[in-house]
């Protein structure tokens, strides 16, 4: 009789055992499957090469843009150096004035009544932003240099800045020099 009790009380453990690894194997085989769904981003040297390289224009623009690198390879260059904490970085890259000028933007006098109340809103990957009043960057009201950089002391922005980074040297704080830009819209406050 105890024997039986000892058969039984082992088949109940097994049992239980075989469901629990039967549960995570199913629950290895579920993660497996949305892990490998999940987009890919490198770290280390090859860093560069797997971030997403690409520069969302919309909003209040008569054309949204999506830009690569190489699109803003092609454009007007413009450089800034920025210092934090003793080490100065010098950042090349595209004036956003002229990116937004490629978008179609109307700066100047079409700048005045309705548009002074626009501003661009900068997106990093992270969901950190930053505003900018239009009236600010244009070259014929504040003249605030702008860049979007692709390039720190000319070569590719380290791993953690890709794909783009905005560069404010003209800020005392630094707090609007935003890493991993990936999307800049134009917003009207009034219409």
């Amino acid at each position: 009789m105890h024997g039986s009790i000892w058969i039984l009380g082992y088949i109940v453990l097994m049992t239980s055992l075989v469901g629990k690894l039967r549960i995570s194997l199913v629950c290895g085989v579920l993660m497996a499957g949305v892990l490998s769904a999940l987009p890919v981003i490198a770290t280390g040297p090859d860093a560069a090469v797997a971030a997403p390289t690409v520069l969302t224009v919309a909003g209040a623009v008569p054309a949204q843009l999506t830009l690569t690198a190489e699109d803003l390879a092609k454009m007007p260059r413009a450089t800034a150096a920025l210092t934090s904490d003793g080490t100065t970085v010098t950042y090349e890259g595209v004036l956003l004035y002229d990116i937004l000028v490629k978008a179609g933007w109307q700066f100047g006098r079409g700048m005045t009544g309705k548009p002074m109340a626009s501003y661009v809103l900068a997106t990093g990957k992270d969901g950190y932003q930053v505003v900018f009043a239009l009236a600010e960057i244009d070259p014929l009201f504040g003249g605030a240099k702008v860049i979007i950089a692709d390039k720190a002391d000319g070569v590719a922005l380290p791993g953690r800045e890709l794909p783009f980074r905005v560069v404010v040297p003209g800020d005392k704080m630094h707090a609007r020099s935003i890493y991993s830009l990936v999307k800049l819209e134009v917003v009207r406050l009034r219409n």
